[in-house]
C-alpha cells in the first residue's frame, strides 16, 4: 500500500513537471512546483537559484554524505512530435511528455526514495540535490550549487547521479573539449600560383592530430578520441584563401586532464596554426568498480557500464559519482519522448535497496 501510495505521488508530481515548460534557464516556475511539493512532504527543502536541495533529518557532519541528484531542465521540444509536449498523456502504461524521460522520472524517484529514507539513521548523511540547467553546461546549476554547498561547509563524499541508464550503472562517462583552430596562408589569385594556401596548411595539421596518439591509455574509457569536426575556408573560387578556421572535438579521458590534453594536442600543431580551448570544465568521470555504490548496484543484479552521454558527473571533480536511473537514453530529446510507469517503480524499488544496505 506505502509503495503504491509512493508511486501515485511520483507519477502526480511527474504530470505536473511535464505541464510546467522548464526549459533550460527557464527553470523558475518548475523550481517553485518542486520546492512546494517536497515542502508539502514535509522535507525542508532550500532553494539555491532553480537548484532544490533537502537534507535528512539525522544530519551529523561527522559522518560522510551522499548526494542523489537529478535535473529538472529541459531541452527544447523536437519539431516533430505529433503529441503536445507538455500534456502529460499515459497510454499503454507509459506516461508521454517532454521532460518524462529525462529527466523527470530519475526526480520524482529519487525525491520518493529521499522522503522514505531522511527520517533514518543511516550511516551517512543523505543530501537530494535536484540541479537546473544541466542541459547546457550548468552554470546556474550544479556549477553553482556544489560551490554553494561548500560554502555552508557541505562536504559531498559521493553521488548518486539519475539518467535514464535503464537502472543499470554507468561507472564512466568522457570529458569534452573543443579546440577552435585558425590556421594562416597568404591571400593570392588562383590563376597565377600565388600565395600560400591556408586550406593546405590545415590539412598538414589536420593529420597531425589524426595520427596523433597519447603514451596513456584509461583502463576504462580507452584511448582519447579526437575528431575534426568542422570546417571553413575561402571567400570565393579565384582567390587562395589566407585563413581556413577548423574544430577539433575531443573525448577526453581519466588518463589525462583537460588541461594536459589540450596543450598536448596545441603542441602538436604547426607554428601556422592558432587553437583555443572552448572550455574545459567537462571532465571525465571514472568510478572505481570496487566503491560501495558499484558493487551495491552488482550485488542487485546490475552491469556496469561506460556510458556514452555526459551528465553533471562531469562537473563533480573529485567526488566519486555513478549514474543509474529509470528510462532509456534512446528516448532522450527526441519526438513524443516517453517514460514507462513500472520503470519508475522499479527504480524506487532498486534505489531503495541500494541505499538500505549502503556504507560509505
Amino acid at each position: 500500500m506505502i509503495m503504491s501510495l509512493m508511486l501515485d505521488d511520483a507519477i502526480d508530481l511527474l504530470r505536473q513537471m511535464i505541464a510546467t515548460p522548464s526549459v533550460s534557464r527557464d527553470e523558475a516556475a518548475v523550481a517553485t512546483l518542486i520546492f512546494d511539493r517536497l515542502d508539502s512532504w514535509g522535507l525542508q527543502p532550500m532553494r539555491y537559484g532553480n537548484n532544490i536541495v533537502a537534507r535528512c533529518t539525522r544530519w551529523n557532519s561527522e559522518r560522510p554524505t551522499l548526494m542523489l541528484n537529478a535535473h529538472i531542465d529541459t531541452v527544447r521540444p523536437a519539431a516533430s512530435y505529433t503529441l503536445d509536449p507538455y500534456t502529460p498523456i499515459i497510454r499503454d502504461g507509459r506516461l508521454y511528455g517532454l521532460g518524462s524521460n529525462d529527466d523527470g522520472a530519475s526526480v520524482v524517484a529519487l525525491a520518493s526514495v529521499f522522503r522514505t529514507l531522511r527520517d533514518l539513521d543511516l550511516p551517512y548523511n543523505l543530501l537530494l540535490a535536484l540541479s537546473a540547467e544541466e542541459e547546457v553546461g550548468g552554470e546556474g546549476g550544479m556549477r553553482m550549487l556544489l560551490p554553494a554547498l561548500a560554502r555552508e561547509e557541505i562536504r559531498i563524499d559521493a553521488a548518486l547521479v539519475g539518467e535514464p541508464t535503464g537502472m543499470q550503472p554507468a561507472i564512466a562517462e568522457r570529458g569534452l573539449i573543443v579546440l577552435d583552430c585558425v590556421t594562416h596562408g597568404v591571400a593570392g589569385h588562383a590563376a597565377r600560383n600565388e600565395g600560400i594556401n591556408a586550406i593546405y596548411r590545415a590539412m598538414d595539421d589536420i593529420s597531425r592530430l589524426r595520427d596523433f596518439r597519447f603514451d596513456r591509455v584509461s583502463d576504462i574509457l580507452g584511448p582519447v578520441k579526437v575528431s575534426i569536426t568542422q570546417i571553413e575556408a575561402g571567400k570565393q573560387h579565384n582567390t587562395v584563401p589566407d585563413t581556413c578556421r577548423w574544430v577539433v572535438d575531443v573525448r577526453t579521458t581519466d588518463a589525462y586532464s583537460n588541461e594536459e590534453t589540450s596543450r598536448l594536442l596545441r603542441e602538436a600543431l604547426s607554428e601556422h596554426t592558432e587553437a583555443a580551448h572552448r572550455s574545459t570544465r567537462v571532465q571525465a568521470s571514472v568510478i572505481d568498480c570496487s566503491h560501495p555504490l558499484v558493487e551495491g548496484a552488482v550485488s542487485l543484479g546490475r552491469k556496469p557500464f561506460v556510458s556514452p552521454t555526459t551528465s553533471d558527473m562531469s562537473l563533480m571533480h573529485g567526488i566519486p559519482s555513478l549514474k543509474m536511473g529509470p528510462g532509456d537514453s534512446s528516448r532522450s530529446h527526441r519526438a513524443d519522448e516517453y517514460i514507462v510507469i513500472s520503470e519508475i517503480a522499479e527504480a524506487i524499488d532498486l534505489y531503495t535497496s541500494l541505499l538500505t544496505n549502503l556504507t560509505l
